[in-house]
């Protein structure tokens, strides 16, 4: 069963189960997957991939609302967010550890022969690839910089 198909029968139990925020949640990340598989040179498919990156893009947006949201004081939207994203996340990869990510980036930065902040870029654009899914940009750009400098 692909992600499509994972949601769409979630959004049936999500009914069932009367469970409003999920319901709201899977709803909001169906529309883009049909966006998505309806777009021009789509032929009508969504790879798992691409719907990964769909879910990723929508958590990211989440977590930064919830961050707008309570520095404006509003913990009540920011819960309401955080609440959709932790239903986001289920469909996602685990998330390294800041322990994994930092082994993981060591050994990118061997690969590559980095040896100060001039080389993050390098650096960067093969961890990217390489912990897709698997790390926010922000934590592998941060970790980066500390183990460059």
């Amino acid at each position: 069963m692909d992600l499509f198909d994972k949601v769409s029968e979630d959004i049936k139990n999500a009914m069932k189960a009367k469970d409003k925020v999920a319901l709201e949640t899977l709803r909001n990340i169906k529309k883009y997957f049909i966006e998505a598989k309806t777009a021009p040179g789509a032929n009508d498919t969504l790879a798992d991939a691409d719907a990964q990156k769909i879910i990723q893009k929508l958590t990211k947006q989440g977590k930064d609302a919830a961050e707008v949201y309570r520095q404006q004081g509003r913990t009540d939207l920011a819960e309401a967010e955080l609440a959709q994203v932790k239903i986001m996340e289920t469909y996602l990869p685990r998330q390294m550890t800041p322990e994994e990510l930092e082994a993981a980036l060591k050994e990118i930065i061997a690969e590559t022969g980095a040896t100060d902040g001039k080389d993050m870029g390098k650096v960067m654009g093969v961890a990217s690839k390489k912990l897709a899914g698997l790390a926010e940009g922000r934590a592998i750009s941060a970790k980066v910089k500390e183990l460059l400098s």
